[in-house]
C-alpha cells in the first residue's frame, strides 16, 4: 500500500456499530417504534445508517423536542428486547481484536451507544477482556465527537490522545472525534471516501475490512 509512512500504534480506539458489530436491524426497529409513536414517518435501513450518528441524548431532543424522553423510553424498550439476539460481528472483527490484544496493543471503544448496552454486547460476544475500557453514551460528561470519551477510554494506561493512538471508525463523527482529541483518524469501511466527503476532517488512512486493518498493522 503506497502513501505516507505510519508508525505502529500504541493504542487503538474503535467505534462500535458498523465498525466491529452489525446491529442495524435492531436499531432501525427501535428507532421506527419511537418515530411512529411520535407521529413521524419511519426510516428505511439506508436512511437509518446514513442518519444515525450522534448519541441519543444529543439527537433525540432535536428530533422530538419536549417529548424526547417519551421517545427515549420507547426506543430503549424495543431495543433491549432483541439487541443481543440480533447482534453480529463485522467480518473478521473478533479475529482482529484477538490478534491486536495478543500483540500487546491497548484497545478501547468509544461509542454513542448507551454504555450499559455497549458493555453487555461486548460481554455477549466474549470480547470484553480485549478492551481496557468500553466508553458509551452517558459515561463521560459529553458524547462523541467531543474529546471527553476518548480521554476516559485512555484513563489509567499512561497514554494521552495523540498520533500514537488510532481512532478507527466508519463515519464522519468518528473522524471529527479523532481530530478533536488529537488521535490518528482511520476510516474503516468498504467504500473509499467520496470527493469532498470529509473535507474538514479527512482520514489519515482508509482500510476496507478488519482483516485489512490487521494485516496493515502487522507489517508496521
Amino acid at each position: 500500500m503506497s502513501g505516507p509512512r505510519f508508525d505502529r500504534p500504541r493504542a487503538i480506539l474503535f467505534d462500535w456499530d458498523n465498525t466491529l458489530v452489525d446491529n442495524w436491524a435492531v436499531i432501525r426497529a427501535a428507532l421506527n417504534a419511537a418515530l411512529t409513536a411520535m407521529g413521524q414517518a419511519p426510516w428505511s435501513l439506508a436512511e437509518t445508517k446514513a442518519r444515525v450518528r450522534a448519541s441519543l441524548r444529543d439527537s433525540f431532543p432535536r428530533m422530538f423536542g419536549e417529548r424526547w424522553r417519551d421517545a427515549e423510553k420507547i426506543f430503549y424498550g424495543r431495543f433491549a428486547e432483541t439487541h443481543l439476539v440480533e447482534l453480529r460481528e463485522m467480518p473478521g472483527a473478533g479475529r482482529l481484536l484477538t490478534e491486536l490484544a495478543a500483540a500487546g496493543l491497548t484497545l478501547g471503544v468509544v461509542s454513542n451507544k448507551r454504555g450499559g448496552y455497549l458493555r453487555a454486547e461486548a460481554a455477549h460476544l466474549g470480547w470484553a477482556g480485549h478492551f481496557h475500557r468500553l466508553v458509551g453514551s452517558g459515561d463521560a460528561k459529553a458524547d462523541k465527537p467531543a474529546p471527553e470519551p476518548v480521554r476516559l477510554a485512555l484513563e489509567g494506561v499512561g497514554l494521552a490522545p495523540g498520533p500514537g493512538v488510532w481512532f478507527v471508525g466508519d463515519a464522519d463523527i468518528d473522524l471529527v472525534c479523532a481530530a478533536a482529541s488529537g488521535c490518528l483518524p482511520v476510516l474503516l469501511r468498504e467504500a473509499p471516501p467520496e470527493a469532498g466527503e470529509f473535507a474538514s476532517h479527512p482520514p489519515a488512512l482508509h482500510l476496507k475490512t478488519c482483516a485489512e486493518l490487521a494485516e496493515f498493522i502487522e507489517k508496521l
